[in-house]
């Protein structure tokens, strides 16, 4: 049995914290830069630690500045479009999975092509679109562009995941007479679970984080997402309002942290389980 030898394993430690600490740094900087002054963090020089603890900024972010509505707004939409794409792409990659023909090739080479779709060029007709359905300006129409948008990447992976189920599990629930409707849903489902967390993490993710569709596709104050609202934050000429503005960032933050500590281990064995050819 080889070992690591103890030198190698200090240096993989040494690497592995400063890597830790070079993602977490800016985290940190901006948690305690959200209870600084606003005088303090204009100042040259400011340190990290603030010399006066102050919860104003929080007050303006929550009170002034409409976070939690908007937070409301995103994560209503972020949930919808994540469940949508799932619902979507489960059965299609079972197809794809299960029954190769034909149309498995450029089905592939969709999912492939499509995701070096810059988002300025579709833009302008998804405007036109969402327009003329009478869905401009709508969370439902968000919801859709958001589950067109993540669902390339999730049908790949999520046809990986079925892949990994032996085959002959859905030939015994066939023979006991179940249809292929059941197979779904009572036997494939609970088997690539995990990696249904990982994929509606990804799209959970991917919606509450965007930024230029919410800026174009919905104009109404009351129903913009927290990344349009964050992005207000900055005054006329570029003169941020640094401190509420990381504080709202704080409180963006802390959701998708949440679900990430509820779903960890589910994440973690789904992005295995796709990695590794049964």
């Amino acid at each position: 049995m080889n070992r690591t030898p103890p030198l190698a394993r200090f240096a993989m430690t040494i690497a592995l914290w400063t890597f830790v600490f070079f993602l977490a740094f800016p985290l940190v900087w901006l948690v305690l830069t959200s209870f600084k002054p606003s005088a303090e963090i204009m100042q040259r020089g400011a340190q990290l630690l603030p010399d006066t603890w102050t919860l104003e900024n929080y007050r303006q972010a929550l009170f002034g500045e409409r976070i939690l509505q908007t937070a409301f707004n995103t994560f209503r939409v972020a949930v919808a479009s994540s469940l949508l794409t799932l619902a979507i792409a489960t059965p299609a990659a079972y197809v794809l999975a299960r029954r190769p023909g034909g149309v498995n090739k450029p089905v592939v080479g969709w999912i492939l092509i499509s995701q070096t779709f810059p988002m300025i060029l579709i833009i302008v007709p998804l405007f036109m679109i969402l327009s003329r359905l009478g869905l401009g300006n709508t969370h439902l129409g968000l919801v859709l562009v958001y589950t067109v948008w993540s669902l390339p990447f999730v049908l790949w992976m999520l046809r990986g995941y079925v892949r990994n189920v032996p085959v002959e599990i859905e030939h015994s629930a066939a023979i006991d007479g179940a249809n292929h409707f059941q197979i779904i849903t009572r036997v494939l489902i609970p088997l690539i679970l995990p990696g249904l967390v990982a994929t509606g993490l990804y799209g959970f993710i991917n919606a509450w984080n965007e930024f230029f569709f919410a800026l174009v596709l919905v104009k109404s104050p009351e129903l913009q997402t927290i990344q349009v609202n964050l992005a207000r934050f900055r005054g006329v000429e570029g003169l941020a309002r640094w401190g509420p503005l990381a504080a709202g960032s704080v409180l963006a933050t802390i959701p998708t942290l949440i679900l990430f500590g509820f779903l960890q281990k589910g994440l973690v064995s789904g992005l295995l389980s796709g990695g590794v050819k049964q």
